[in-house]
């Protein structure tokens, strides 16, 4: 996450980072960790060269044929010593992993301080905002006008937060895809990637959505069946036994009684017992063995992603780059999965913020010195889309408290709304630096060299594909209820220039 030695060398500037996402001074903390990181490590290493140095004389006697009784119980008492030192080594390690997981990247010199948008600074604006000669109708009341999005319908099958697009408009949210991923990949060099939209722990860890965001992902978990099964019927078999056991010391002193003959009623009545109790203890155990089961590690847990930067990035996790394929310029466009959680009574009708959404992601992998053009670049190429749209937009470069997680800097592209009559996030670009290489252990090798360096992560979405029908919707709207189509997607509309009621 961060080069340790930097905190140390210069914690002032580490706090001043910190500082501009609003949070408070952090580097005496982590110093003091590492500090007994690094004394618990060399402990380990004396006892180690001790145990070492001792052998070593073991050795020597034995071959002079002496007595080595007392080296070798030494050696004993060092080996206790020895594991209770990796224990608390390993303690203090994951101590400051946890620490450090935490952590948010830093913001670069150039970002201002600050704590929510208010504190973003305009870079620029393009385009004309329309103007209309009615009054212009916000983008759910158009779609619902037409007859091409259902909100209502999506809600009862899946909850609120969900839409439905048919017709004209679910072809329009497909031929904005395919717009978006030919210009990516014919004219400014991305290689189109088809990633898993499942990805494991490690992933989401790496670009920095977790530990800290867990509440922000929908997450899949199935068990092993065969595991739970063996955890019941172990649990079935010991609850057997003791209603056995318990029937043969009530009536083992009857007349009657025969353990190797019992009646007829008394077996019919252990096979009544045997099936409640298996019935029972299925059903507990399929309730309160899963804790045991998760613990275990046989839950096969996924991620849904909540953009494709989480599946794009990590083609390059735990690798060493070749440095001839720098910049790596990969593009997708997938389906993303939100629980926006803490977003409550935020946009709560409309597209703008869904659990769904589809989005065309940008992905680059640069030389550490080539990351800051790099932004520019990928800016650029997100801007693009909405210029040959006809949108008009601006860019903003955000605080460090508005910045995410893991971005160091990072600009957003907001679109006109008329219906909103406001400006509206539609594009974030991020360089995060080293940050989640570090997490990765994503590396390449310069020519010539044989160490390697942290590669620089950047993402950018180009764009938002929902929120960008959103705008078309707003923009292109007409007094009639229809909305025209820009030229540029009419071929990808099969020649459709108006979408009109349904």
């Amino acid at each position: 996450m961060f080069d340790l030695k930097i905190i140390r060398d210069d914690p002032l500037a580490f706090d001043a980072a910190r500082a501009k996402r609003g949070l408070a001074p952090m580097a005496g903390e982590i110093v003091d960790l590492d500090e007994l990181v690094r004394e618990a490590k060399k402990l380990l290493q004396e006892f180690q060269e001790h145990r070492n140095t001792l052998s070593k004389r073991i050795g020597i006697a034995k071959s002079k044929g002496e007595d080595t009784s007392e080296l070798m119980e030494k050696v004993s008492v060092n080996k206790d010593i020895i594991k209770a030192a990796e224990v608390v080594a390993a303690n203090r390690v994951e101590e400051l992993k946890t620490l450090m997981s935490g952590e948010p990247n830093l913001p670069e010199d150039e970002v201002p301080a600050g704590t929510d948008e208010a504190d973003n600074q305009e870079i620029k604006r393009w385009g004309d905002v329309p103007s209309f000669d009615f009054a212009p109708k916000e983008h759910f009341d158009i779609g619902e006008g037409l007859g091409l999005m259902d909100f209502e319908t999506a809600a009862r099958m899946s909850g609120s937060r969900f839409v439905i697009l048919t017709g004209a408009l679910a072809r329009l949210e497909r031929a904005l895809a395919q717009f978006m991923l030919d210009m990516h990949t014919t004219e400014f060099g991305y290689t189109e990637v088809s990633p898993p939209l499942l990805v494991r722990e490690q992933a989401a860890y790496g670009t920095g959505n977790l530990p800290k965001f867990k509440a922000d992902l929908f997450k899949t978990e199935i068990y092993d069946p065969k595991s739970l099964a063996k955890r019941a019927l172990e649990s079935v078999e010991s609850k057997i036994s003791e209603k056995i056991h318990t029937w043969v010391e009530q009536e083992k002193d009857s007349p009657d009684f025969d353990l190797n003959h019992p009646p007829k009623k008394l077996l019919s009545e252990s096979m009544d017992i045997a099936r409640s109790e298996l019935t029972e203890t299925m059903a507990i155990a399929m309730d309160e063995l899963t804790e045991d089961i998760e613990a275990a590690g046989e839950f096969d847990r996924r991620y849904l992603i909540p953009t494709a930067e989480m599946s794009l990035t990590n083609l390059v996790a735990d690798q060493i780059v070749d440095e001839d394929t720098l910049p790596k310029r990969v593009t997708a466009y997938t389906p993303c999965f939100r629980s926006e959680a803490g977003s409550a009574g935020k946009d709560t009708r409309g597209m703008i913020r869904l659990h769904q959404f589809t989005k065309v992601e940008l992905v680059s992998i640069t030389r550490p010195e080539e990351s800051a053009d790099e932004l520019d670049r990928m800016l650029g190429c997100a801007e693009a889309v909405l210029q040959r749209l006809g949108l008009a937009y601006r860019v903003v470069l955000l605080c460090g408290g508005d910045m995410g997680f893991s971005a160091k800097r990072t600009y957003d592209i907001e679109v006109w709304l008329p219906g909103q009559d406001a400006y509206r996030e539609i594009s974030s670009c991020s360089n995060c630096g080293d940050f989640q290489a570090r997490r990765m252990k994503a590396r390449f090798r310069r020519d010539g060299q044989k160490g390697t360096e942290y590669v620089h992560t950047l993402n950018g979405s180009a764009l938002a594909v929902g929120r960008c029908l959103v705008a078309l919707l707003e923009n292109y709207q007409r007094a009639d209820g229809s909305v025209d189509i820009p030229e540029v997607l009419h071929p990808y509309m099969g020649g459709m220039t108006r979408i009109l009621s349904a």
